[in-house]
């Protein structure tokens, strides 16, 4: 049973920066990229940042380029996501995602398989 288990996320001022992490099991961590999405208040949910365990290839959309770092630590099957900068419209409930990948197309999109996700981390920036 694939298992994601998100943790850090809190109340932060814009400007300041929170790391998330995701612990997962359930299946081989190298075999599927992680990714993770989020759902603001009255939005949809997007993916926001993806990797691939197999080669640390990694996806961001537009958005948070430059502003957030996705990384994984393959030996103790975990994922984080690193923000910085982060924006008043960076609020939402974060998830961890066992699937993801980009469009194919080069939009600013980040496909995410909502199969197997965790139950999510508030994040909240205060302006």
């Amino acid at each position: 049973e694939v298992q994601l288990v998100e943790s850090g996320g809190g109340l932060v001022q814009a400007g300041g920066s929170l790391r998330l992490s995701c612990a997962a099991s359930g299946f081989t961590f190298k075999d599927r990229p992680i990714g993770w999405a989020r759902q603001a208040p009255g939005k949809e949910r997007e993916g926001v940042s993806c990797i691939s365990n197999r080669d640390g290839t990694t996806h961001y959309i537009n958005s948070v380029k430059g502003r957030f770092t996705i990384a994984s630590n393959n030996a103790k099957n975990t994922v984080f996501l690193h923000m910085n900068s982060l924006k008043p419209e960076d609020t939402a409930v974060y998830y961890c995602v066992a699937g993801c990948l980009p469009d194919a197309r080069g939009m600013d999109i980040i496909y995410v398989d909502w199969a197997s996700w965790g139950q999510g981390t508030q994040v909240t920036v205060s302006s």
